[in-house]
């Protein structure tokens, strides 16, 4: 049975997600019930009660009740996983650690945990502990084997060509961004900002993926998504929710097929044999290759070797050679002349080769 993607499904997450395919997910977002054991009333110093959560839907009767309610959960979200499929879970000190557990003992592979720290979050008002500031997410694989989709180079892009870090400064959903009823007041206690879900699908989702949102809630993920070209299912209990999402979906154009192109991983990328580029004639038998401050020279042989006269191999082998270094990537370490007698790395080249023959 196929999937059917771009919806909102009406129902119990654990009985829906146990009535689609398996193996036909990409990726799952899951902010489930955080079981927060808020007892009495929180008011603010000026005597004003604060709107926590206090929803049906986040109360269980015992530490044991949740997390049965977490292993069934996680069980069918496991099962619709793909196999190089992943999951993200977000949850506050509460719930997190048992939600953790769970999933270890469940299969997944925990890729990393990354902070949420909230630049705006809401004050400790009774004084009596400290102020919470921020949330956990866990990513993990659907097992150690799963070559989960992470697009290390586009966050590096994004992060101002520095390696993003695990903790994420975002703040609370507010404005008007926040759903609100004809009343004015908030639809969800605990609706998500769409700059997190942004940052978490850019990360670890392609165009054309299929997101899976177990607790889809006013449908922040599944509006993300639409955003940004991939396919979603979002699973929701309450039929008010339901309704805000769908609202909220139809208001939603996705970004243009040109503007959804990333910085891709170099591990990503076809690979291209030096060879290749002797092949085509960009490079000749018999040209020298230099390091980047010509102390080093080797000549290119006609298999596509390299050879320094003492030493034969590839461009990687020759190259961690004369630096007597364990490994090299010859790619960027052995550069070429060009007609100015300048020298140019030779990985120009090979990103020339994928252009011109359709690989990128």
């Amino acid at each position: 049975m196929d999937l059917a993607t771009n919806t909102i499904i009406e129902g119990d997450c654990i009985e829906m997600l146990s009535r689609l395919p398996e193996k036909s997910v990409d990726l799952v977002f899951a902010d489930p019930p955080y079981n927060l054991q808020l007892g009495g009333g929180l008011t603010r110093p000026d005597q004003s009660k604060v709107n926590g959560v206090t929803d049906d839907w986040d109360r269980f009767d015992s530490f044991d009740a949740y997390d049965l309610f977490t292993h069934q959960w996680l069980s069918e979200a496991r099962r619709v996983l793909k196999d190089n499929g992943a999951i993200w879970v977000i949850g506050s000190y509460h719930n997190i650690f048992r939600v953790g557990t769970v999933l270890q003992d469940s299969g997944f592979w925990i890729q990393n945990d990354v902070i949420w720290l909230k630049s705006n979050p809401m004050p400790n008002f009774k004084g009596t502990r400290f102020q919470n500031a921020h949330e956990t997410l866990i990513w993990a694989g659907k097992s150690e084997k799963s070559k989960v989709t992470f697009n290390y180079q586009a966050l590096k892009a994004f992060n101002e060509d520095t390696q993003m870090r695990s903790d994420w400064m975002i703040p609370l959903c507010t404005g008007g961004e926040r759903l609100k009823g004809e009343d004015g007041k908030k639809i969800h206690p605990t609706q998500k900002p769409e700059s997190l879900l942004k940052r978490v699908l850019l990360a670890t989702t392609n165009p054309g993926d299929i997101v899976l949102d177990p607790f889809s809630g006013t449908g922040t993920t599944a509006a993300v998504a639409k955003m940004l070209g991939r396919k979603f299912v979002g699973i929701e209990r309450d039929p008010a929710y339901a309704v805000a999402s769908r609202a909220r979906l139809a208001c939603i154009k996705p970004v243009g097929a040109e503007a959804l192109k990333v910085e891709q991983s170099k591990k990503a990328l076809p690979r291209v044999p030096f060879g290749a580029l002797v092949e085509h004639g960009w490079l000749k038998p018999g040209d020298r290759l230099f390091s980047a401050k010509r102390r080093h020279m080797a000549r290119i042989r006609i298999d596509g070797s390299l050879s320094t006269g003492e030493t034969t191999g590839s461009i990687h082998r020759v190259g961690a050679h004369v630096q007597q270094a364990p490994a090299c990537n010859g790619w960027t370490y052995w550069h070429y002349e060009t007609d100015k007698r300048d020298l140019a790395p030779i990985d120009l080249l090979r990103r020339r080769y994928r252009s011109e023959m359709g690989l990128v």
